[in-house]
């Protein structure tokens, strides 16, 4: 039977990948990659990870051209199923025609692949289909909020108290009462700009987490939120993509 290992490989830095995952990717023969068009950049950091720890260079990259996606859709929803539905098919068919009935395949997650990452839903749904006989396992990865946080030296949450992790199309939504934490994730727009105004927030920022162009802010949310936007802009005008995390924290009242 056909073995697929999804390893987390961390937000960036090849030091931050754990013994658990190098040892993984010395077991795979063949590797299965989405190539973005506007970000050739992470493919190839995922080569030199490779050449870096893999000791036997009997192994293969399998690039597969990512399906587009639309991001401006009115029904955002259903054009990530489309996206994601295109994507399973595409991956099913590069392990019929590449990876043997016995071999071992692998894909390397950014981050960790339980955090914001479709990839185990998508071999969920290549199995459920029935498209081929598949077994797979998860190696956890470093993400780029633990990154975040020991780069801001401070913990995920306060004493006692809840973290709330969403995207920047659901923090445009609205908060959850009694929220005083929130990790933003797979931010286009810098959700938090509707948040200028409201006191007491501090905001935790970094982009490229774990890699050379590393960028970080912090302080009160009213006071760098226009050097995290000139920043970010000049950051993607730069490399053509941004890949940033950050970390909400509003102070607690009496009461």
């Amino acid at each position: 039977m056909r073995t697929l290992l999804v390893i987390g490989i961390g937000a960036g830095d090849p030091a931050q990948l754990t013994i658990e995952a190098i040892d993984a990717l010395n077991s795979v023969e063949v590797f299965f990659v989405f190539g973005k068009e506007n970000a050739a950049e992470l493919t190839e950091m995922r080569r030199q990870i490779c050449q870096r720890y893999i000791r036997d260079d009997g192994y293969r990259v399998v690039e597969i051209a990512d399906p587009p996606r639309d991001r401006g859709a009115a029904d955002y929803a259903g054009a990530v199923r489309e996206w994601r539905d295109a994507r399973t098919a595409e991956l099913a068919r590069a392990l019929q025609t590449e990876l043997g009935p016995d071999g071992r395949g692998g894909i390397l997650v950014w981050g960790d692949p339980s955090l914001y990452d479709g990839t185990i839903r998508i071999i969920e749904t290549i199995l459920e289909q029935g498209r081929l006989e598949l077994d797979y396992r998860v190696v956890p990865g470093i993400s780029s909020v633990q990154i975040l946080t020991a780069r801001h030296r401070i913990p995920l949450n306060q004493v006692a108290r809840p973290v709330h992790i969403t995207t920047g199309r659901r923090l445009l939504e609205g908060l959850p009462a009694g929220v005083d934490d929130v990790v933003v994730m797979l931010d286009a727009g810098l959700a938090c700009a509707a948040l200028r105004g409201d006191p007491g927030w501090h905001i935790y920022w970094g982009a490229y987490l774990g890699t050379k162009d590393e960028a970080l802010v912090a302080g009160p949310l009213d006071e760098v939120l226009d050097e995290i936007e000139r920043t970010r802009r000049e950051l993607r005008e730069r490399k053509g993509w941004i890949m940033d995390t950050y970390l909400l924290r509003r102070a607690r009242t009496a009461g």
